[in-house]
């Protein structure tokens, strides 16, 4: 026991005061004389001694009584058991990633853990609450009430570690007492904590009753005809569903589409049949679950026509013209000798058709168009200069093309790559090979687009995400190979010579690092926007001649459909959808929080802080036992004669 005011004990000296009034009495006793005492003498002796009893009593209540009142006034306590965390700085880290959508037994985990911490939290507590996307640091809870109720969900997944970072990076050294809300999905590996020895890690783990989900996964163009596109849904089961879901398609607020997930057989994907018109809306169904992964937004530009020109001689390039048709292409062809190379620029996809030699200068005019976002095919003649060729390639990447060989058949697609997505419904393997009578062996890191039966590269393609070049390692003419003939010539330069920015649907991921390409102009003080009628940002922008890059890193915030807007013109429709990183209800890693303190509630935490830390005062116990001394001594005083 240890005392605030340990000097008033010195008071305890007046102890003796009581005793030696006690002891010394300063009345003396008077004889008085009676006639006959005899019948008293038996009563005298025994009122001496119950007089004698009282004084005792009366004596040793009285020091009780006034040790009791020395003590409570010294404020007597038990020292806590962590003292020393006493001054710990309090955090509260709330997790309100989109899995917290998830009902718990008293509704969505999210705002049930608000509630409490708002019901529970003293409002003369000072604490931070930190979530996945914001910071309320040094305040206390009366003060951040209103913003807290507002507090939206959040695409930015729960990351403990960083989130530990950024506390240790806001006042390190300093111990803490951090609180984790959150239901432990998607988690990975184990909390690495590095903090102050004084320093407490609490874990509350948020249950929800049920982890089925339905998730639409992606939306694409599986087919292409006259006047529709046939549009793909894919969707995700976790876990067996319960009942039909519906599903809807809207563009704009208009609906166009509905259709059904069958219980019975619930469907992996769904098809739709639209106009070939511009799209900008999304896909709906309706579960029991998480809403974050219900829509799916997504646009379609209606198909612009691609400006495609070839380089070569005019009997080389008479395939291409059979392929890039007037009503969906613009497309020129010139020989090397009359190339305007002002016209490049402007290009969406320009093909080099076996020119024996390039000059440098259309290599560098080319690589400069390449950077700025534009396609290149390249394809050799097989008589043509290798040592020209490998200047041109390297100047894209470490390409290089070396030793001729003999007769090869192109046995290998790869389908998933972004020119034959959506061309075949499923894997083909007994189709008629095309052959190369002779090509060049390539050396060097690049995609496989078409490979011979060796595994060489018949057709690769390099990238740097703006630009493309695809590159052939032979020449296609009908004398060295039959690629002419084969159904593959026309899926492959076809979709080599679109400009993805001019047509196809866009439904961007956010936070994937997307960017888009615009086919405009403006002055340098101009910027683009891009917004809907609740939000807008300015997205990084970066000018490309005739042409601006826009990139839009983790914006924007809140998924949707946007339109990229110049002044108030719209100039492009694109759409955004949350990752869908928290549909899976059942990853519940509760082993990330193995080395820290588990609470089963916020009022639990408060209590343990408090039991903990807080030093047990015991000077009302003497204060009530001054009380119940009095009580006695009047007691004494009445009934002891």
């Amino acid at each position: 026991m240890q005392f605030k005011h340990p000097e008033i004990l010195y008071f305890l000296l007046l102890l003796i005061v009581p005793i030696l009034v006690h002891l010394f009495q300063l009345r003396r006793f008077k004889k008085q004389e009676f006639t006959n005492v005899k019948l008293l003498k038996e009563l005298e002796i025994q009122t001496r001694k119950s007089s004698t009893i009282k004084k005792w009593l009366l004596l040793a209540t009285r020091l009780l009584l006034l040790s009791a009142l020395i003590l409570a006034f010294a404020q007597p306590f038990f020292k806590a058991k962590e003292t020393n965390k006493q001054n710990n700085e309090l955090i509260v880290v709330l997790d309100n990633s989109f899995s917290m959508q998830a009902k718990g037994s008293q509704g969505e985990l999210l705002k049930r853990a608000i509630q409490d911490i708002l019901e529970n939290t003293p409002e003369n507590q000072q604490l931070s609450v930190l979530t996945n996307d914001q910071n309320f640091y040094d305040t206390d809870i009366k003060s951040i009430q209103k913003e807290l109720l507002k507090l939206n969900y959040s695409s930015t997944p729960f990351n403990p570690q960083a989130i530990l970072t950024r506390i240790q990076a806001k006042k390190p050294g300093i111990p803490k007492d951090i609180l984790f809300i959150t239901d432990a999905v998607g988690l990975k590996d184990q909390l690495n904590a590095t903090l102050h020895e004084d320093s407490e890690i609490y874990f509350q783990e948020l249950k929800a009753n049920e982890t089925n989900n339905v998730a639409i996964e992606h939306v694409a163009i599986s087919q292409v005809l006259d006047q529709f596109y046939e549009l793909k849904i894919t969707f995700k089961f976790f876990e067996s569903i319960q009942a039909d879901i519906p599903i809807a398609l809207f563009n704009g607020k208009k609906l166009v589409a509905k259709s059904l997930i069958s219980k019975e057989k619930p469907q992996k994907e769904i098809l739709f049949t639209i106009p070939k018109n511009d799209f900008h809306g999304y896909v709906h169904i309706e579960d029991n679950a998480l809403t974050y992964d219900n829509y799916f937004y997504f646009s379609i530009t209606k198909p612009q026509k691609s400006s495609v020109l070839a380089i070569g001689t005019t009997e080389k390039n008479n395939f291409l013209s059979r392929i890039y048709t007037s009503d969906e292409f613009n497309y020129s062809s010139s020989e090397l000798n009359t190339l305007n190379y002002s016209l490049l620029e402007n290009q969406d996809a320009i093909i080099i058709n076996e020119l024996t030699a390039l000059p440098s200068a259309l290599t560098t005019t080319l690589k400069n168009y390449y950077d700025k976002g534009g396609s290149i095919v390249f394809i050799p003649n097989i008589e043509g200069d290798i040592n020209s060729y490998n200047s041109f390639l390297k100047s894209f990447n470490s390409v290089t093309m070396n030793d001729k060989t003999k007769e090869k058949q192109i046995t290998k697609i790869s389908f998933n790559h972004p020119i034959y997505q959506n061309v075949f419904e499923k894997k083909v393997t007994n189709f008629q090979y095309p052959k190369a009578t002779s090509s060049w062996t390539v050396s060097g890191k690049s995609l496989p687009v078409l490979q011979f039966e060796d595994q060489g590269i018949f057709l690769g393609n390099t990238t740097n995400r703006l630009g493309n070049l695809y590159f052939f390692s032979a020449a296609i003419n009908k004398q060295n190979s039959n690629f002419q003939n084969s159904p593959l010539i026309v899926p492959t330069f076809y979709n080599m010579g679109q400009n993805n920015n001019k047509t196809g649907l866009n439904g961007f991921i956010i936070g994937e690092n997307n960017f888009t390409i615009i086919n405009e102009t403006i002055s340098k003080d101009h910027v683009l926007s891009v917004s809907n009628a609740e939000n807008s940002f300015i997205p990084m922008q970066q000018i490309l001649n005739n042409k601006i890059k826009l990139s839009f890193g983790n914006y924007p915030e809140i998924a949707g459909n946007y339109s990229v807007l110049k002044d108030k013109e719209a100039l492009k429709n694109i759409s955004f959808n949350y990752p869908r990183t928290e549909s899976n209800l059942t990853e519940v890693n509760s082993n990330y929080f193995e080395d820290c303190t588990n609470v089963n509630s916020i009022t639990t935490f408060y209590n343990d802080i408090h039991s903990n830390r807080t030093n047990s005062e015991i000077w009302k116990y003497f204060i009530i036992t001054t009380l119940l001394l009095v009580l006695i001594e009047l007691l004494i005083q009445k009934f002891v004669k």
